[in-house]
């Protein structure tokens, strides 16, 4: 089972460039029956509720856009689901209850202070901030953009913003902390 999972997070990672190789080598029907299906696999096997759901949300998305755009372009706007289906987790944790960020924050630190609730809630909105532009970057390059473009963005440089994002934020949350 461990083997199962840490390759359906290769396969997570590596999406757009097994669409890529795919649509290159394959035919559309073929690869979007194989992706589907490792992506069915992985929301199975997730124990996480909203990642099982982001994950099922995104596959229906999938095939009703293969349905209506063809295959490619269903396989293409995965990345625009995922985006859309984490803005509306992280964006409606704001109104119920603890924003997701500030749950996360919780599990290291039960008790925090209101100045840690108050900086949790930031941190949601920017990442609902980013997972738009993001999504809305991904759309372009799922819609007008030649599949090199796509597989770049997609595959490389969106994940260089998070990991810009991620490192920019534990900046910050440490400095904060240091002048409290």
């Amino acid at each position: 089972m461990v083997i199962l999972k840490i390759f359906l997070v290769i396969v997570t990672i590596m999406y757009p460039f097994l669409v890529y190789f795919g649509l290159t080598h394959f035919d559309s029907t073929f690869v979007l029956f194989f992706i589907i299906t490792l992506l069915m696999i992985k929301g199975l096997t997730e124990r996480r509720k909203h990642t099982r759901k982001i994950i099922f949300v995104a596959v229906v998305g999938m095939v009703v856009i293969a349905y209506f755009w063809g295959n490619q372009q269903g396989l293409k706007f995965y990345p625009v689901l995922v985006n859309a289906a984490m803005l509306l987790v992280f964006a409606s944790s704001l109104y119920s209850g603890q924003p997701i960020i500030e749950r996360i924050a919780r599990l290291k630190e039960p008790d925090l202070p209101e100045t840690g609730v108050s900086y949790t809630r930031k941190v949601t909105v920017v990442w609902c901030a980013f997972f738009t532009l993001n999504g809305f970057i991904a759309l372009f390059t799922a819609l007008w953009a030649s599949d090199e473009a796509w597989l770049f963005y997609n595959g490389f440089f969106a994940y260089v913003l998070i990991g810009l994002l991620v490192t920019t934020e534990w900046i910050i949350r440490h400095r904060v902390k240091n002048k409290a």
